[in-house]
């Protein structure tokens, strides 16, 4: 792909841009290029695409340097056809300065051929191979032994919110057993909720949840220690500075994780500190590192979490562009930050998949484990096309090697849910559940039954997991369990009769 347009501005800037001919209507195009600047330390360049009919204001950004070379990648999917389009690479604060590009490249698939994309992921990411050996004490194979497997659990952590209207819901409990092995407090464990008034700490009803998903053997993410957002920072809080309010600070800490230490896997320790910075304002530059170091220190085996909304929802929001993430991340890890994870929010209206999947990959360049921590879809697409992107954000979020979670945010109320329901008050599916359910069915092993070849085994394919088998041949049978992690190699298993 070549620059077919140089744009000059009245001062003398080049703005570089293509024309791309005959865009097809469902087509998923992803595109990438590198780019170098001058006339600016660093800018945020923001590609966008204009059609006959629209303009798609952002579909990729980087955050380039001076005198270096910086990759953008990006993608978009059409709503009508398009026989001339531009896509231009502009700065986004609109600052006169020279952008060159190179090595460009635009790839367009088909929804087949993306899900085709999609199912290959999983069946090599998610899934493994398996050969069970079955023989008798002497080590002779036995061929024609009758087997059953069954997948026990899942690896893959996939959950959702919760509220405390699940407590003495025995329906509600019963329907979220079903289907989850993850949960997340909606909001009972923020600090607006556990200490309304200075001094009086109230944890009764985070108690009462967390026994309940420890009871059902559902490991939970602890949401949040801090919320950066002033709105929701308690009142008396908002009152206060200086030494008082380091002092309310460290208290926040010490309560909440002395009390729950290694009972949650994750902590959003400051959330949404790219739009927000509540704390920084009042206690200085380092006070997110604080947190952090803190949490660490009280809770070393819990991973510590930048959660964050707008990262891969869409490229818009100049305040968590993929780069501007992976900049404080970077500055964290710099100051000693430790056992980091990265939250993406995940509240979408209409879904980018292709711009999902570039920042994805992006930020999988940090090694570090990246969940899908509070997917819903907007209310006003209607509850139809809820269930629709929905089950696009979720198979892409599954196909993704990089995602080692997904949490939805579907805590249910009496009034509804946040944006999205998976059920009404009476567990009966809307679309999105319907979405879930099939979902959760079609990734998983079930049940699978067969006989063991002439050299003694059986080989299938299987989620990875825990597994029971049993094995039965003539008047002999024996039961065992296995464990499925990842790998690329075989899982090789041997059972004696």
């Amino acid at each position: 792909m070549k620059p077919a347009i140089i744009g000059k501005t009245a001062t003398g800037f080049y703005t570089p841009a293509f024309l791309l001919k005959n865009l097809t209507l469902g087509n998923l195009y992803c595109f990438s290029t590198w780019i170098k600047i001058q006339g600016a330390n660093s800018a945020l360049i923001r590609a966008s695409l204009k059609t006959e009919n629209r303009t798609y204001n952002c579909i990729g950004t980087v955050l380039a340097k001076n005198g270096c070379w910086s990759f953008l990648k990006g993608g978009f999917v059409l709503d009508s056809p398009s026989n001339l389009a531009l896509l231009l690479f502009q700065n986004s604060d609109d600052k006169d300065i020279d952008i060159t590009i190179d090595s460009s490249s635009l790839q367009p698939f088909t929804d087949q051929e993306w899900r085709f994309n999609q199912q290959f992921m999983i069946n090599t990411q998610r899934k493994r191979a398996v050969t069970i050996h079955v023989s008798d004490q002497q080590g002779n194979r036995l061929q024609g032994a009758a087997i059953t497997i069954n997948q026990v659990s899942k690896d893959f952590p996939f959950g959702s919110a919760i509220a405390h209207t699940i407590l003495g819901n025995l329906p509600y409990q019963d329907w979220f057993v079903e289907r989850f092995n993850a949960a997340v407090f909606e909001n009972e464990l923020k600090w607006y909720a556990t200490e309304p008034d200075q001094g009086k700490t109230n944890y009764t009803l985070a108690d009462q949840m967390l026994e309940f998903v420890r009871g059902h053997q559902i490991i939970a993410r602890g949401h949040n220690i801090f919320w950066e957002d002033p709105k929701y920072t308690p009142a008396w809080v908002r009152n206060l500075t200086g030494p008082d309010l380091q002092s309310a600070v460290n208290s926040r800490i010490q309560s909440l994780m002395s009390k729950y230490k290694e009972e949650f896997i994750h902590w959003d320790v400051s959330n949404e500190m790219l739009h927000f910075d509540f704390y920084e304002q009042r206690l200085g530059p380092d006070a997110t590192l604080h947190f952090y170091e803190t949490a660490h220190q009280s809770d070393p085996l819990a991973t510590l979490f930048m959660n964050e909304f707008n990262v891969v929802e869409t490229c818009s929001d100049v305040k968590s562009t993929v780069d501007t993430y992976i900049e404080r991340i970077r500055e964290l890890e710099r100051g000693g930050m430790y056992m980091d994870g990265i939250g993406l929010e995940s509240h979408f209206t209409v879904p980018n998949l292709p711009l999902m999947r570039a920042v994805i990959d992006k930020l999988a360049t940090l090694r570090l484990p990246i969940w899908l921590t509070e997917v819903d879809i907007s209310s006003s697409v209607g509850k139809e096309l809820q269930g629709v992107y929905l089950e696009q954000v979720l198979r892409e979020g599954f196909s993704h090697p990089s995602v080692n979670g997904i949490m939805l945010w579907t805590a249910l109320h009496p009034k509804g849910c946040y944006e999205m329901c998976l059920t009404d008050e009476n567990f009966k599916n809307l679309p999105a559940g319907d979405v879930v359910d099939k979902l959760l069915k079609e990734w998983e092993s079930g049940e699978m039954k067969g006989v063991t070849d002439e050299h003694g085994s059986y080989s299938f394919y299987g989620f990875l997991g825990e597994y029971k088998v049993n094995v039965g041949y003539g008047d002999r049978a024996a039961n065992s369990t296995f464990s499925l992690p990842r790998s690329d190699e075989t899982k090789h298993f041997s059972i004696h009769l």
